[in-house]
């Protein structure tokens, strides 16, 4: 009795897994638990659910697609892969001469550079043009070039006009005298004209009492850029015989390119550099920034002043101006650490232990010695400023060689089952089968749809035929069967 009761236990065990191994397909799908990430206790964060097909389709909450799969939990602890890393071993980093430095916060000497050219100080000069017509006597400075102190004479002029108008004042003066007692309107009138006269002297800027002969003055200290005037020669007047500039201090003018107008401002510092004399720097400083462009050179003058007491600056001489950059502390990496390839701009990030991972960064203004990171670093990560070319270069082989490995793998990502075949749909060119549970997807057990290599594939099977087959997924959501063959009666059950 004991024998005969063992077995019945058996016979009822062996049936109730049967049915519940076999029964989901039939429509207890839709029944399933939920997922394990749900289960009390799990202590896991979900982020969210994706697609068991791998379709592009996610969920925020727990769901079941059109065959009742579940959708599968990605969870917040996955770790990235460390795809694009290069190991390098210690003795490796040693012989390459690896050195790497702290990506920080720093002031950028982001320093804007232009041509430009030396000018006179157009305020510091001065043109000597008499308003009368005469002759040139004599000339007391005699050359272009020539420096010249406030009061010094420069030339000496006989005018006609000036003799007739000192005659004009003199007997207007003797007229007034003499008929001051005898004739107070004559001597009213002669008054008038004495006036008159000496107004019109003074308009022409003659000393004395309109003396036929004048010497001309130097106005202020400089150097005799112009000399139009020869001795013996006629003048005109107000024809410009004399221009004299005070050169002790000079300007240079800039051209700054349209797209750094927005850098330059009235009172920043600036260094002067001139071919005449290597290695040395005049400090200047923005006096004016011109409020017109070129529209041919998309550029604008500005205007800098520096002083040119030792002579040294000579109106004409080419410069190149280095203007100061502003602005506070900026997130920074030496240049030596990127990476341009015209393309891209990469630093190599030191992840310790020999490890370094190639990230692409976008960069801002450049400085002499460093260069400011907009996107792609954070402050304290350490960079490779030495080397990292070596690096980089065997990165992208790693990468390549990871590519080629993948397409392989992908090119044998294939999956096998065991199941039934149900029906084939030759105008779809797809097959239904029957299956058991395949782990390596997340599938449970059902009846589902596949593409169908070739219609050779499942030539003399009839519905319900107990099969073996092979499958590979193309696309997300696409899975063919490019194999199949019939198995025996039990191994329907297999996988």
């Amino acid at each position: 009795m004991i024998v005969v009761a063992t077995a019945v236990a058996l016979a009822l065990g062996a049936g109730y897994w049967a049915g519940t191994r076999h029964g989901a397909p039939a429509g207890g799908e839709a029944e399933r638990g939920t997922p394990a990430a749900q289960a009390p206790g799990s202590g896991r964060q979900i982020l969210y659910y994706r697609n068991p097909m791998g379709l592009p389709d996610t969920s925020p909450v727990p769901k079941k697609d059109s065959m009742g799969m579940d959708y599968i939990p990605v969870y917040a602890d996955d770790r990235p892969t460390d795809e694009g890393v290069v190991a390098v071993s210690p003795a490796r980093v040693q012989t390459l001469g690896v050195k790497t430095v702290l990506a920080g916060l720093r002031p950028l000497d982001a320093a804007l550079r232009a041509s430009g050219r030396v000018e006179v100080d157009e305020r510091a000069q001065v043109v000597i043009a008499p308003r009368f017509e005469g002759w040139i006597e004599r000339l007391h400075v005699s050359a272009v070039g020539d420096p010249v102190r406030r009061g010094q004479p420069l030339f000496t002029v006989y005018s006609p006009d000036l003799q007739s108008a000192g005659d004009e004042l003199r007997i207007a003066e003797r007229l007034q005298r003499d008929s001051a007692a005898s004739d107070p309107v004559a001597g009213e009138a002669a008054q008038r004209l004495a006036e008159a006269t000496r107004a019109r002297l003074r308009n022409l800027e003659v000393a004395g009492q309109g003396a036929a002969r004048q010497t001309f003055h130097a106005p202020a200290d400089g150097v005799v850029l112009e000399k139009n005037a020869v001795q013996g020669a006629r003048f005109m007047p107000g024809e410009a015989l004399f221009r004299i500039a005070d050169l002790s201090r000079v300007w240079v003018i800039a051209e700054v390119f349209e797209h750094d107008l927005g850098r330059v401002e009235v009172g920043q510092q600036a260094s002067v550099t001139l071919d005449a004399f290597p290695g040395r720097r005049f400090e200047a400083k923005v006096a004016y920034l011109y409020p017109t462009l070129n529209a041919a050179t998309r550029s604008t003058p500005v205007r800098l002043e520096l002083d040119n007491r030792d002579g040294l600056l000579r109106p004409g001489m080419f410069a190149q101006v280095e203007l100061a950059g502003g602005g506070g502390a900026r997130l920074t990496v030496p240049t030596s650490a990127v990476i341009d390839d015209g393309d891209r701009q990469v630093v190599l990030v030191a992840l310790g232990e020999g490890r370094f991972k190639p990230q692409a960064v976008r960069l801002g203004e450049r400085g002499r010695e460093f260069v400011e990171v907009l996107e792609g670093l954070a402050e304290g990560e350490r960079v490779v400023v030495s080397a990292n070319f070596l690096i980089d270069s065997e990165s992208r082989l790693k990468a390549a060689l990871s590519n080629l490995g993948d397409a392989e793998e992908a090119a044998a990502e294939r999956y096998g089952a065991a199941g039934s075949f149900e029906a084939y749909d030759a105008a779809a060119g797809s097959v239904t089968l029957s299956h058991g549970e395949i782990p390596a997807l997340q599938w449970p057990a059902m009846t589902m749809d596949f593409g169908l290599a070739a219609p050779g594939l499942i030539e003399g099977l009839a519905p319900g035929t107990p099969v073996r087959f092979e499958f590979e997924q193309r696309a997300p959501g696409e899975f063919v069967v490019t194999r199949i063959e019939r198995a025996e009666p039990d191994g329907h059950h297999g996988h």
